[in-house]
């Protein structure tokens, strides 16, 4: 249900919004599940996967400041 209501919500922020402002922030998702599963579950990331959670953040925020 959490993730059919998220689609909507997606869809209706393109429909409504502007497309280049509401797609990297869909983007920095992943930042919010990575520290959900490091509380919740004690998930433990190595220096590669923290290095490529970076790189999409740092992406993101390039594509929203100059795209």
């Amino acid at each position: 249900m959490a993730t059919g209501a998220s689609w909507l919500c997606y869809y209706y922020a393109i429909q409504n919004g502007v497309v280049s402002v509401v797609v990297p922030i869909d983007k920095l998702s992943i930042v919010v599940s990575m520290a959900f599963s490091a509380v919740v579950f004690g998930e433990r990331y190595t220096r590669r996967s923290l290095t490529g959670l970076a790189l999409i953040v740092a992406c993101t925020l390039a594509m929203a400041l100059f795209g």
